[in-house]
């Protein structure tokens, strides 16, 4: 009886070192998994992407072509300073004009966006003069914001958009309008 059981349990310590040196034969074969390393790419339209796929490729996100719409609203508001792609500084002084209904009690609000569109500043523009007109009204606004770029951030954080809109107090989507330019910060 002893001979027998030490037999078996010779036999199932023989089987055990089979197993372990032949573990290919044993172990659940797991598909590849890719494992891309940390690095990031800026892409064109001012995102940064990392490695992906079974390739560890960089991939940027399509820059969908845009639709034209009519940008030029020079019939209804222009803005005389800042001008288009102006590094600014706060206080921003804006200058300009706009026809008497852009304005609703002699203002129209104003917003400052950082490159990700976040606000940072807005208050609203001020007519100089008679607005109950249908002519071009002078308008002036110092706008005061701390500068989300910092000196060795990438250079698509100094984009930002400043934003002149309409006055809308009815609400209605039909009266809205706005002129978008887009600025650059100074750090």
């Amino acid at each position: 009886m002893y001979l027998f059981l030490a037999l078996a349990l010779f036999m199932v310590a023989i089987s055990f070192v089979y197993q372990f040196y032949n573990r290919e034969a044993t172990e659940i074969v797991v598909p590849d998994e890719v494992m891309c390393t940390m690095d990031a790419l800026l892409c064109p339209d001012g995102s940064y992407v990392g490695r992906t796929g079974p390739k560890c490729e960089f991939v940027c996100p399509e820059v969908m072509p845009t639709v034209p719409v009519e940008s030029d609203k020079s019939n209804l508001i222009i803005l005389d300073s800042p001008l288009p792609q102006s590094v600014i500084t706060s206080p921003l002084k804006l200058a300009g004009k706009a026809r008497g209904p852009w304005f609703f009690e002699a203002s129209f609000p104003v917003t400052l966006t950082n490159w990700d569109g976040l606000i940072i500043a807005e208050g609203p523009a001020t007519a100089v003069g008679d607005w109950m007109t249908t002519e071009f009204v002078p308008f002036t606004m110092d706008l005061e914001f701390t500068s989300p770029y910092k000196p060795g951030d990438p250079d698509f954080m100094k984009r930002g958009t400043l934003i002149l809109m309409k006055d809308n107090p009815s609400g209605e989507p039909q009266n809205d309008d706005a002129l978008e330019i887009t600025v650059r910060f100074a750090p």
